[in-house]
């Protein structure tokens, strides 16, 4: 059975693609050492289209109010513009409602782009160009520790990490944020209260690493300008050990948080990565494996969620739960030393 993976790895090669998500402007080169902020690509477009019909506005048939339209195919119009006049002693106009700039004219018809939108394509990890994306972006490649997360509200940042979780389930309160801790990148657990995620921007900080988040929190989290990682999820769930040990053991280093969203199409999670000097280039992770016996895994859902364990015996076929439900299933043993059935599905390697 395929197994989900989770990367929490003290050194590995790290390779992300970045890509707009329609054909722009690629402005890094190929080699080019860049940090996690600098733009790689950006891309205009437009957030609306309006359609001007001439010959219903001035009466007149498609083939007459084409000779009658006054703009071309890229003219870019302001609000108010004539575009077309009609025949006669008391002339009809057709202006345009809105800046914008024309992308068809004909039929006795004009469209228009209006709303313009521009985009920038951060490259979210420090590393180096390796290959360039024609129109679309870049692949990066960098050498360091790496952390996935569970959930990240889309913002991007570098700072020297900074740990004031004391224990996994420490909970993060605004008391405990003063300005020696502007610009940097915080590892800590749990987080309660809206006040604290807002005491955090006011530092500013560069970032939070937190385990959990309480859900009613969302809206404040994703209105923060810094970027906010989950390790582990939503309610009071204490940071897994594998992450907690690996962030606390590079704290003072400088690393970048990349909160991006989750998106099981396109492969992303939320990520920290802490570039570490290397005189070879390490192994780059496995993106995909099977549950076998000696696995590090990780268990997703209660009562044991977050709980980090190893699998003892791989169950063939289908095995009885508990419940009287079947499902293929193995033995872990958790760090504790508890052994427990847990089914596959529950489960996620780390690696």
């Amino acid at each position: 059975m395929l197994a989900p993976v989770r990367h929490i790895l003290p050194l590995t090669t790290i390779l992300r693609e970045r890509v707009l998500p329609i054909n722009g402007k690629v402005s890094a080169r190929l080699n080019q050492k860049v940090s996690a902020t600098d733009v790689v690509a950006e891309v205009s477009w437009a957030r609306e289209h309006v359609l001007l019909d001439i010959g219903r506005a001035l009466n007149l048939s498609p083939d007459a109010a084409d000779k009658l339209i006054q703009c071309k195919v890229g003219d870019r119009l302001s609000a108010g513009s004539v575009i077309a006049t009609g025949r006669g002693m008391l002339p009809k106009t057709v202006k345009v409602p809105r800046e914008g700039k024309v992308v068809v004219t004909g039929g006795g018809q004009v469209l228009l782009e209006v709303g313009e939108s521009h985009t920038e394509l951060r490259a979210g990890i420090p590393g180096t160009v390796t290959q360039i994306i024609p129109d679309r972006g870049v692949v990066i490649q960098a050498a360091g520790a790496l952390v996935q997360g569970v959930w990240g509200n889309g913002r991007v940042d570098t700072g020297v990490l900074t740990n004031l979780a004391e224990q996994p389930d420490k909970v993060l309160t605004a008391e405990r944020l003063d300005v020696s801790l502007r610009g940097s990148v915080i590892i800590a657990g749990q987080c309660k209260e809206a006040n604290t995620l807002q005491a955090a921007a006011e530092l500013p900080v560069r970032g939070l690493i937190l385990a959990s988040l309480f859900p009613s929190l969302l809206p404040v989290a994703h209105e923060m300008r810094y970027p906010i990682m989950l390790t582990d999820g939503f309610g009071s769930m204490p940071m897994n050990s594998a992450a907690y040990r690996l962030l606390t053991t590079n704290v003072k280093r400088e690393a970048t948080l990349n909160a991006e969203n989750f998106d099981r199409y396109r492969g992303t999670l939320p990520e920290v990565i802490i570039p570490l000097p290397v005189s070879s280039e390490p192994a780059p992770p496995q993106e995909v494996t099977t549950f076998a016996a000696g696995q590090t895994v990780r268990l997703r859902r209660p009562p044991a969620a977050g709980m980090i364990g190893t699998i003892i015996v791989l169950h063939p076929g289908l095995t009885t739960l508990p419940s009287g439900l079947r499902a293929p299933a193995a033995d872990i043993k958790l760090e504790n030393g508890e052994q427990v059935l847990i089914p596959l599905i529950n489960l996620e390697v780390v690696g």
